[in-house]
C-alpha cells in the first residue's frame, strides 16, 4: 500500500489572474533551491483517515491557521515520483499570509555533528500566479495546477505570466 498525502490548494483571482498559495520547504536541504522546490501545503495520513480532514489538519500545521471558509473541490489524486499518492482539494478563498507560521521538525545538522536543530516545515509561503507557480512547484505537483485551471468557475481567467528564469 503506498503512502497517502493530502493537501489544500488555495486559489484566488486578482485582476483576472488566478493565484495559488504554495510553500517553500524549510531545512538545509532546500535552503538554496527555489524553482522546482515549492509545494502545495500537505502531509501524510493513514488509510483510516478522511483525506479532507487530513488536508485541513496539514494546512493548519504548515500555514499556522485553519483553511479559510470555502467549498473544497477534490482534484483527482496523483501518484508522485516517490510512489506516494497525493490528494489535493482546491478551495477558492483569500488569506493574509503575512502572519503564516509553520510547525517545525528536528534534524541533526550538520549531519554527523550530534547537534539537533529545529527547522520550519515551510520557511515561506506566497501567493503566485499559476504561470509562476508552474516553475516553482515540485514536478509532481504541477498537474494539480492543470486540474485547477480546468474547473468551470475559473473559465476565462488567466494564469498570468512567469517572470524570466534567473
Amino acid at each position: 500500500m503506498p503512502k497517502l498525502s493530502a493537501g489544500v490548494l488555495l486559489h484566488r483571482v486578482r485582476a483576472d489572474v488566478v493565484e495559488v498559495l504554495i510553500g517553500h520547504p524549510g531545512g538545509p536541504f532546500w535552503a538554496r533551491k527555489d524553482d522546482g522546490a515549492w509545494s502545495i501545503p500537505k502531509g501524510e495520513y493513514g488509510t483510516d483517515d478522511d483525506p479532507w480532514q487530513a488536508a485541513q489538519r496539514e494546512f493548519a500545521e504548515e500555514i499556522g491557521c485553519p483553511v479559510p471558509q470555502g467549498s473544497p473541490i477534490a482534484l483527482e489524486p496523483v501518484k508522485q515520483p516517490s510512489g506516494k499518492v497525493l490528494t489535493v482539494f482546491a478551495v477558492a478563498a483569500d488569506l493574509d499570509v503575512g502572519a503564516a507560521r509553520s510547525n517545525t521538525f528536528t534534524l541533526e545538522w550538520p549531519k554527523g555533528s550530534g547537534r539537533m536543530q529545529e527547522f520550519p516545515e515551510l520557511d515561506r509561503v506566497a501567493w503566485l500566479p499559476v504561470a509562476q507557480a508552474r516553475r516553482k512547484l515540485l514536478k509532481g505537483h504541477v498537474v494539480f495546477l492543470d486540474r485547477l485551471m480546468a474547473q468551470p468557475h475559473l473559465a476565462g481567467f488567466s494564469e498570468g505570466h512567469a517572470p524570466p528564469a534567473d
